[in-house]
């Protein structure tokens, strides 16, 4: 992509302030960011045979803070690539199959945001609102340019309705990114980020059974048993190569039920040939299927992802995970899997 092609939009302000703004022929403002205008890139593309991928840069924790000011909470720098936020939607009572389900389980939304070597930003995420709240955010999204790459459930049957937006951001300016996204998420119930608890709650599970069935280490995040596999395979997107594990991962929640039972959701990764056997395994082995879609809309290769839900022991659980993992070019990694 050349600086040619580029093009320099500001994001429209909101109805409500766009008399102000106007009367004070002040530059956008974005929420909680101060004065931005956004450099926006092309819209998405597939890359043409021969053009080589962007690489992504290391960065360090203070190249992100107008991100996190503009978010309005911190981040975690993973491999020095990827700046990464959660909220998670403890403001809600959401209930699937009479579980009462956890932000850590299902409901915490999350954005990435990774530099590229042409000095562009791209953002990454998902985003959970109830259907009250979905419009407006949506709208709010496409006046900052950010787009909705997957507006899909994660879970079958559960009150309230709830919806899940992928969102993808590319922009010379990072903060102006942030500060959209944080305009949206002030459209839903979202409540201000809380640092996680240094001593988490234990998870009362066989955790050395899931493990071994899974032949991968999970981790306990905030009482919820996650484990993470991150595709093989160099992904791009719109000719931006993805660091490792970013945006390309087959992530597994479980939450102690009692007596050994979990309840599960997660998020399979699959390439095109891979998801007929990933499908029938996982059913052969008692899993419910929720969504079958995309999360990117030019990435290489074209990637798949399926929902899943089960409630039974969770070591049996782990097993069927396993049979179906055998399927995919996965391998274990550290990456949390999505709050």
């Amino acid at each position: 992509m050349t600086a040619e092609r580029e093009q320099e939009t500001g994001p429209r302000p909101s109805i409500a302030r766009r008399n102000i703004l106007a009367a004070a022929a002040a530059a956008p403002v974005l929420a909680g960011a101060g004065a931005h205008t956004a450099h926006a890139v092309p819209p998405p593309h597939r890359r043409r045979a021969g053009v080589p991928l962007i690489e992504p840069v290391s960065t360090t924790e203070a190249d992100w803070k107008g991100v996190a000011r503009a978010l309005g909470r911190g981040g975690s720098l993973m491999r020095k690539t990827v700046f990464r936020t959660g909220f998670a939607r403890t403001d809600l009572h959401v209930v699937s199959r009479d579980v009462e389900v956890t932000a850590g389980l299902a409901l915490g939304s999350h954005a990435a945001f990774i530099r590229y070597s042409d000095g562009s930003t791209l953002m990454m995420g998902d985003i959970v609102s109830t259907e009250d709240e979905l419009q407006r955010m949506l709208d709010t999204m496409h006046a900052h340019g950010i787009r909705q790459t997957a507006i899909h459930k994660h879970l079958l049957a559960h009150s309230p309705d709830m919806w899940w937006t992928h969102v993808h951001g590319h922009s010379k300016d990072a903060t102006a990114l942030a500060a959209g996204l944080r305009e949206a998420l002030d459209c839903t119930g979202t409540p201000p980020g809380v640092p996680p608890s240094k001593t988490p709650p234990p998870v009362d599970l066989d955790t050395a059974g899931i493990d071994r069935a899974l032949r991968a280490k999970g981790s306990n995040d905030q009482g919820i048993y996650k484990c993470v596999f991150a595709r093989r395979e160099r992904i791009s997107d719109g000719g931006l190569l993805l660091p490792a594990g970013s945006g390309a991962t087959s992530a597994f929640n479980f939450q102690p039920l009692s007596r050994g039972r979990a309840a599960l959701n997660g998020d399979f990764a699959m390439i095109a040939e891979e998801v007929h056997d990933v499908l029938k395994a996982l059913r052969k082995g008692g899993i419910e299927i929720v969504e079958l879609h995309n999360h990117g809309l030019t990435d290489e290769p074209r990637l798949f992802f399926t929902h899943l839900w089960a409630m039974d022991d969770a070591v049996k659980i782990a097993k069927a995970l396993r049979t179906a993992l055998d399927c995919t070019n996965v391998t274990p990694t550290s990456i949390k899997a999505p709050n």
